[in-house]
């Protein structure tokens, strides 16, 4: 079989890593990819938002399936455009992509059909949301309803900050047209919990649950960025609060989105805080989220394409999907900046068992070299028997990926160690 994987970061690197375990497997093309891809697939220079160059490339030649990663082609439609040409896809269509494309689409979504979220507002007009701000619950969180990278996000202390934020959103276009409209929510509080989950619109099987660490300084400190690394299964996501969340989040999402006309077959991902009222959903993404997926399909024993060709045909309640009953930890090595300025265009060195264990996110060849061109370069996964283990020597092998002015925290699943004590 001959596949395609749109993206070019470490999500996309995982999954290609996976992929390829399956026999059937001829030829993996990465699209656009990135050098630390080029050695497990064959990067072709096609942006992943390139929707014309992508089907082309996918007819010349004889794609067999397509796994359609990131968020904006998703959206765009990359999934609607390859299925007309008769290439079946894993991703969801554009209509049902929606539900990160626009978190006031979601934020409705769950109110239509009761489930569980915090509290908002939607406003369009900068002086409408900056009254509501006045006698607004504080802290708050503001959210442009769009796409932006997973910095559209903002918690503000206090109302100062956030008619900032709504300013910065609305009037400066901070975030382009993504910020034109706004949804200003309560603040949750509790533990947070990533969960993916496979689904043919029917079925939901979800995931290991995992931990993300946003904040780019130790002891969640700094600036919010993609991620700094993440551990896997969360251990405040115990089989009891599972059950709960099937029965009161997933399965009534999907049901949500069929009743819409916009059924869902792919990854949804499930953002979801632990509050003293239960689970709540902070927000959903359309995809694979990044770096969760570097620490759950290393623990994936089922074989990922069959799964993935499952959902596209509607036979997942009948696919196995199994997980290793183990822990696994990933550790971000990034650009000294991030997710500011940062410096690109140096050296990267690994030791061998530090290649084996590690996905490339923001690196490129020059020549036979590869070189930082990102603010997260590398995510190195170790997999053990105990939280503890994974994390010790995912750390040990991060040591082995070296280039100038690299930066990593130094206390990614500190969190999940406290919370079994």
């Amino acid at each position: 079989m001959k596949l395609l994987v749109i993206g070019g970061g470490g999500r996309e690197h995982a999954i290609i890593k996976s992929l390829k375990k399956n026999p059937q497997v001829e030829t993996i093309y990465a699209l656009p990819g990135n050098g630390g891809i080029a050695a497990d697939a064959i990067c072709v220079s096609i942006s992943a938002t390139d929707l014309d160059g992508i089907v082309n490339f996918a007819r010349e030649n004889a794609i067999d399936y397509a796994v359609v990663a990131p968020d904006d082609p998703l959206v765009l439609g990359c999934v609607d455009r390859l299925s007309e040409i008769g290439i079946p896809c894993f991703g969801p269509k554009a209509n049902a992509a929606i539900i990160e494309g626009s978190k006031a689409f979601a934020k409705d979504l769950m109110k239509k059909y009761g489930i569980p979220t915090a509290a908002y507002e939607i406003f369009t007009d900068l002086n409408k949301a900056l009254s509501y701000l006045e006698t607004a619950p504080i802290p708050t969180v503001i959210k442009a309803d769009g796409l932006a990278l997973g910095k559209g996000v903002i918690i503000a202390a206090t109302r100062e900050e956030a008619k900032e934020a709504v300013t910065d959103m609305m009037a400066n276009a901070k975030f382009g047209k993504s910020g034109s409209t706004v949804v200003i929510e309560e603040f949750l509080t509790g533990p947070e919990v990533s969960v993916l989950a496979f689904t043919d619109g029917k079925t939901v099987k979800p995931m290991v649950s995992s931990m993300d660490h946003k904040r780019a300084g130790d002891n969640d400190t700094g600036l919010n960025t993609g991620g700094m690394g993440t551990i896997a299964p969360n251990p405040y996501y115990t089989s009891q609060i599972a059950d709960i969340c099937m029965e009161t989040i997933f399965l009534p999402t999907i049901a949500a989105m069929n009743a819409e006309g916009r059924t869902f077959r792919g990854c949804l991902y499930f953002g979801l805080m632990l509050t003293p009222n239960g689970p709540k959903v902070i927000e959903y993404n359309c995809r694979f989220g990044d770096p969760e997926t570097q620490v759950v399909l290393p623990l994936l024993e089922s074989d990922l394409l069959t799964v993935m060709r499952a959902c596209t045909d509607g036979t997942l309640a009948e696919t196995e999907v199994t997980f290793a009953d183990k822990h696994a930890c990933c550790v971000i090595t990034a650009s000294a900046g991030y997710p500011e300025s940062y410096e690109k265009g140096f050296a990267i060195t690994f030791t061998p068992e530090a290649q084996a264990a590690t996905f490339v996110a923001g690196a490129k060849l020059e020549g036979d070299k590869l070189v930082t061109s990102g603010g997260r370069v590398t995510g190195t996964t170790a997999i053990a028997d105990t939280l503890e283990a994974a994390i010790a020597e995912s750390y040990r092998l991060a040591d082995g990926v070296v280039f100038q002015k690299a930066y990593r925290r130094s206390d990614i699943g500190r969190r999940a160690l406290q919370a079994g004590k």
